[in-house]
């Protein structure tokens, strides 16, 4: 495992909040291979290195995964000053655990959470552009047009968006449905594209990311994922 930051390993083992573990550090209470370490920032490998917090030895956190239907309207912080739900709060462990990645508010369906900072971190990177397949219910009748332009790219603040797959699920006059895979991650991605294209989001449901599906998962419900689900992730975002 790569180095991690102390106070980060600390936190993630439970001794404390991030700030307060980096003031634990600073006070000279905390060691490394029987050595006080005093300031910052300072790197120790979890998995090699024997650490303890006022002669305390901490444990390294066990690396968990886990798929999380996401009902509408719990958000995908850690931390919220309102008070909203929070997905990590419908998720049962004692493991200090995150959402990679996020999905807004108003967008229910698939979202992985884990401690496991690497993965996350690979999972959300553009270079390996991972699928996420959405089903969106459109107000109206979605247009020939309209579908080639999603498949083209569309264009917003921060450039053109890559290619798009798009199916059509059913198309009405007053409702049209899609199923649709994009492999980006900009902030409100397909509510913009959308919204560029003159077309009004009802609901919003990411149900795919690459090969890891949430049927079966009931609304607000989770699992952890398999070996092989999280051996498969590791496989598709490595170098």
């Amino acid at each position: 495992m790569a180095e991690q930051r102390l106070q980060k390993v600390l936190a993630a083992a439970g001794v404390d909040s991030r700030r307060k573990c980096e003031e634990l550090i600073l006070e000279g209470v905390v060691r490394v291979n029987r050595k006080v370490v005093d300031k910052l920032p300072a790197f120790v490998d979890p998995d090699k290195d024997i650490i303890t917090v006022n002669s305390r030895k901490i444990r390294a956190a066990r690396k968990v995964y886990f798929i999380l239907n996401k009902p509408k309207g719990v958000i995908c912080t850690n931390r919220d000053p309102h008070g909203r739900k929070k997905a990590i709060d419908i998720v049962n462990t004692n493991e200090r655990i995150f959402c990679v990645g996020r999905l807004d508010a108003d967008t229910t369906g698939l979202i992985i959470l884990t401690n496991d900072s690497e993965l996350s971190n690979r999972l959300t990177h553009p270079r390996y552009g991972i699928a996420k397949t959405y089903v969106v219910r459109i107000k109206g009748e979605i247009k020939p047009e309209q579908i080639e332009k999603l498949k083209k790219g569309i264009w917003l603040a921060e450039g053109k968006t890559s290619r798009a797959s798009v199916k059509i699920l059913q198309r009405r006059h007053i409702e049209s449905s899609v199923e649709i895979t994009i492999r980006q991650g900009l902030n409100r991605q397909l509510r913009r594209m959308l919204a560029k294209i003159g077309l009004p989001v009802k609901s919003l449901a990411r149900t795919k990311i690459g090969r890891l599906g949430i049927r079966g998962i009931g609304v607000g419900k989770s699992r952890e994922l398999t070996n092989t689900e999280v051996t498969y992730l590791k496989k598709a975002t490595a170098d």
